[in-house]
């Protein structure tokens, strides 16, 4: 008889509440061993407190949080990285201060993976944090979490500040370290680096888990028939009645049908209005997240379209 594997990081109802605000409301997911876990939200959907309450830098108001089985105690954080939103180093510390400071507080600390790291980011150690731009702190802050060889990363925004290069490395290295056993839960504010980074995410709206799963199920689970026009995209009856419909967007000449599955005679149904072009793609993960958030973005634009 297979035993269940225990998951690596466990939340369970986890809530939090500033006052009148619930900034985390019954939050709970599960991540594997090994795995790479993208926490996807707009501003202030709560992700950032769910993270500052999972590492014990903010009490919950209910809730529980386990690391492989435990609840969180000092002698995880041998096992633990955290690189924070906002950067916590020290301003009149050099670079090279910082990593001995982190080679005296961790018993796994590699100087060798340290100094590859600090190659591949380009980095000047001898240069104090407050003359470092905002990527250059990202990469030391990167440097000192991935020296310690972690079983577990917790990374906020993790390639705040850095150019492209230094962006698809901090992926590589996410998805080196996961295929070495390590578990990572990640946010980031650019979907495509989750999309190609995380195998399993939860996207968060207004303090809740909206909606989480494995990415290529996502993906999956709807396809997406774009169609050009002319002028401005025709409005078709016949879709908003349509049950494999989950959505309809309209953007000037562009039409896209969101599909649940059984839907292909939809694709027929916007051809028969004549369109210029007709695709049908996988939905990718914007697609997957302007859904579950309620595409307010959209809505702004179009509004912003129509006063200008």
């Amino acid at each position: 008889m297979m035993t269940e594997q225990t998951p690596m990081i466990s939340v369970k109802g986890l809530t939090k509440v500033y006052g009148s605000t619930i900034a985390a409301d019954d939050v709970s997911f599960a991540i594997d061993k090994g795995s790479i876990f993208g926490l996807l939200g707009t501003n202030g959907a709560g992700k950032t407190t769910t993270f500052k309450c999972a590492l014990g830098l903010a009490f919950p108001s209910a809730g529980t949080v386990r690391f492989d089985g435990e609840p969180l105690r000092p002698e995880l954080f041998e096992r633990i990285s955290y690189v924070p939103e906002r950067n916590a180093l020290y301003g009149w510390m050099t670079g090279r201060d910082h990593l001995e400071l982190t080679k005296r507080s961790f018993r796994r600390y590699d100087a060798a993976r340290a100094q590859a790291l600090l190659d591949l980011f380009a980095f000047d150690v001898k240069k104090k944090v407050k003359q470092l731009s905002k990527g250059q702190q990202s990469a030391l802050a990167l440097t000192m979490a991935f020296a310690t060889r972690p079983d577990i990363l917790v990374l906020d925004e993790p390639s705040s500040g850095l150019d492209p290069v230094h962006q698809r490395h901090v992926l590589d290295l996410m998805i080196d370290a996961a295929a070495g056993g390590a578990t990572i839960l990640f946010s980031s504010h650019q979907i495509g680096q989750v999309e190609r980074a995380a195998d399993h995410v939860a996207i968060m709206h207004k303090g809740k888990v909206v909606l989480a799963g494995d990415v290529e199920e996502l993906r999956a689970g709807e396809k997406v028939v774009e169609a050009t026009f002319d002028g401005d995209a025709p409005a078709i009856a016949a879709l908003d009645s349509d049950p494999h419909v989950r959505r309809v967007m309209r953007q000037g000449r562009i039409l896209r049908a969101y599909i649940r599955d059984g839907g292909n005679g939809v694709a027929n149904m916007i051809d028969a209005a004549k369109p210029v072009s007709l695709r049908v793609l996988n939905q990718n993960l914007e697609d997957i997240f302007l859904a579950a958030v309620g595409d307010d973005s959209s809505s702004a634009m179009a509004a912003f379209n129509r006063e200008n």
